[in-house]
């Protein structure tokens, strides 16, 4: 059976600003995320920005309500829903790349991961053979620190 892992919107995202999705798609995982993810992508459209299409990504609405007010508070919907759906479902790893989430993910003991962590697998796996031209559209678009991204090519040896 694949690993199954819960993904956020930024993941989504950054993934898609990087033309990574179809090789996520390809990796032995079952990728599935909240509704609240599905919200935030169509809210992102309806202002304009790209629709992110990964067909091989199963939205799933939650049992129970989302995690407590307090950690609602400090994080978005998304993430937010994200660490619930991963807690009822017993899902033990979750892909979030805000910060914030992803120390939420972890203070309830769950694995975390993110659009690097991802990309990477694929790379291990074999999928691509290299992940230079996915950062360097990761680069160019600002949306990771310029020191993760040289961090990360590096453990590749690229």
């Amino acid at each position: 059976m694949a690993d199954r892992i819960v993904v956020d919107t930024g993941p989504l995202i950054a993934l898609a600003r990087a033309d990574a999705l179809g090789v996520i798609g390809a990796l032995p995982i079952e990728f599935v995320a909240p509704q609240a993810v599905r919200s935030e992508l169509d809210e992102g459209v309806r202002r304009g920005h790209a629709a992110v299409s990964a067909p091989w990504l199963q939205f799933m609405q939650a049992a129970t309500p989302m995690i407590d007010a307090v950690a609602r508070a400090e994080l978005g919907a998304g993430e937010a829903a994200v660490i619930q759906l991963a807690l009822e479902q017993g899902i033990a790893v979750v892909a979030i790349d805000e910060r914030k989430g992803r120390r939420a993910a972890l203070s309830v003991g769950l694995r975390v991961t993110g659009s690097l962590g991802l990309l990477g697998r694929a790379k291990v796996l074999g999928i691509v053979p290299t992940v230079g031209p996915y950062v360097e559209r990761l680069r160019a678009g600002g949306w990771f620190a310029a020191d993760l991204l040289e961090k990360f090519v590096a453990a590749f040896d690229e």
